[in-house]
């Protein structure tokens, strides 16, 4: 008897944990572990600009196109028609959603003759509206926009506290999925403007536009998904076209697969200083001073591609068309006609004209679209300029992880700073992201400068560990022996190994043999 009833407790169905709806704004559903929970409601928070209502009008659009449920947009603020024309920016038909009877604007935005409120307020005759509303179009998800506004219109802000949550108690009665935006003053102060809005909801969403340096730089929050998980920490976002567009590199995984592929460099002695090339979607480095030779690497690279067949892309900030035309050309590189013919594109900006999440946009976006082979970006010290080291070093992840992903061969210039002199390349945070560092340097030998190539890392493989003399002609480079009779090299002052001490680093190496031999 016992035992039967301890078989009907382990029988009994375990309850079923919080589901989730997917939003389909890019990158949300991946931190928040699949989308908002269902028949809850989540308060989207930030201050002016930051994109909540975006976030609001996009989770209802796509919820009626790609899920077929009916939404209920419930506007304090701005006007239906104002929220109509501007969602046509992103290629969405409000309107015809609302003639097929999908879509619903209750338009509860302030009279313009601004009447004044005399005796008790509440919200019930406006939360039967919504009601009426939902259960009319059988509304599965519903976005208010936004709370601020009704604390603003009313003096009482503990009443209007009070209507909130009976509006909110009422939403998870009818069980629909909301979003519902507020206000904050401050982009790291407390979560809502009146205090305690956050109290009334499950989840908590924060958007923030921050001025970094001279750049504004928006992220995304997720500050709490009550009975459910998700990940933590801001991730970088930006507004295109198609709405909201969040770089979740806190999912990404290493996965990608590996190959042992080689791809040549485009410089025959460089390939065999690699041990016959570059690794097929591997990320390569070129660091060094301003005319070291970067860009014309980068311009064997791809051209190197490109006459194998293979589409190449080329993101330039700090050299115009016509500038990277002609310098291509006095190495005997014609880029025009590789462009023309559909293999080579190329894309110049500066960096200043849009933050690094704009700037990750372009090239993912135009990586969709021309699908190539082999990428380059010159450089990324120009895309360094006026950022702090985190929002740089998760552009670098976002760049690489993406290459990785499509299987895509990156090659990547970095200028250093110091003239002269053994450099760090550990300063710009993005050495142990790359797989192949190419370390380019001058050294002045018998008062003339002269060009130093050495292979400073290679995943995966061997590679010549010599310092090369790297020459650069209008035939292109020519990496020649290494520099012979010469140490301190990577300091940029050389000096001459005597004949004494030569004469003991061979008394050495021969012991060495002799010993090796006498076991033998």
């Amino acid at each position: 008897m016992i035992q039967s009833s301890q078989d009907e407790k382990t029988s009994l169905p375990r309850p079923m944990g919080v589901q989730k709806i997917r939003t389909l704004i890019e990158g949300f559903d991946d931190i928040s572990h699949g989308g908002l929970p269902l028949n809850r409601t989540t308060l989207v928070s930030g201050t002016s600009g930051t994109g909540k209502t975006l976030m609001a009008v996009q989770f209802l659009y796509n919820g009626i196109v790609h899920f077929d449920e009916p939404g209920v947009f419930i506007t304090f603020e701005e006007s239906p028609e104002d929220i109509i024309k501007n969602a046509q920016s992103f290629g969405w038909d409000l309107q015809q959603l609302i003639d097929n009877g999908q879509l619903f604007i209750l338009d509860a935005s302030p009279d313009p003759e601004g009447q004044d409120v005399i005796g008790n307020f509440d919200l019930s005759a406006l939360i039967e509206r919504i009601q009426y509303a939902i259960r009319k179009y059988r509304a599965k998800r519903v976005s208010i926009d936004s709370v601020t506004a009704v604390f603003q219109q009313y003096d009482a802000a503990s009443v209007v506290r009070r209507e909130i949550f009976r509006l909110v108690a009422r939403l998870k009665q009818i069980e629909v999925t909301s979003v519902m935006t507020t206000e904050r003053v401050e982009e790291y102060g407390p979560v809502a403007r009146y205090g305690v809005e956050e109290f009334v909801s499950d989840n908590v969403v924060i958007v923030r536009n921050v001025l970094e340096g001279e750049r504004r730089r928006r992220t995304i929050e997720i500050l709490k998904l009550r009975g459910t998980t998700h990940m933590k920490g801001e991730y970088p976002f930006t507004i295109t076209d198609q709405g909201i567009n969040i770089f979740p590199l806190g999912a990404m995984r290493l996965t990608q697969r590996s190959s042992n592929v080689r791809v040549s460099s485009g410089v025959q002695t460089l390939d065999e200083m690699c041990g016959g090339g570059f690794f097929k979607d591997s990320i390569i480095l070129a660091t060094g001073a301003t005319g070291t030779g970067k860009t014309l690497l980068v311009s064997k690279f791809l051209e190197t591609g490109c006459r194998a067949g293979e589409r190449a892309v080329l993101f330039a900030y700090e050299e115009s068309r016509a500038q990277l035309f002609r310098n291509a050309c006095s190495w005997g590189i014609d880029f025009e006609d590789l462009e023309q013919q559909g293999l080579l594109k190329i894309i110049c900006a500066y960096p200043e004209s849009a933050g690094l999440e704009d700037h990750l946009q372009i090239i993912k976006s135009e990586i969709t679209r021309f699908k190539p082979s082999r990428m380059a970006i010159d450089s990324l010290s120009a895309l360094d300029r006026g950022v702090n080291n985190n929002s740089f070093r998760q552009f670098v992840i976002g760049v690489t992880g993406y290459a990785k992903q499509e299987e895509i061969t990156g090659f990547f210039t970095n200028t250093t700073e110091q003239f002269m002199g053994s450099h760090s390349v550990t300063d710009s945070h993005i050495s142990t992201i790359t797989d192949t560092i190419l370390m380019l340097q001058y050294v002045e030998i018998r008062g003339q400068m002269s060009r130093a190539l050495n292979v400073f890392k290679m995943r995966g493989s061997w590679h010549d560990k010599g310092i090369r003399e790297y020459t650069i002609s209008d035939k292109g480079p020519e990496i020649k022996d290494s520099f012979r009779n010469l140490e301190r090299i990577i300091s940029g002052s050389p000096t001459r190994i005597t004949v004494d001490e030569k004469s003991e680093l061979s008394r050495i190496v021969k012991g060495v043999q002799g010993d090796a031999l006498g076991k033998l």
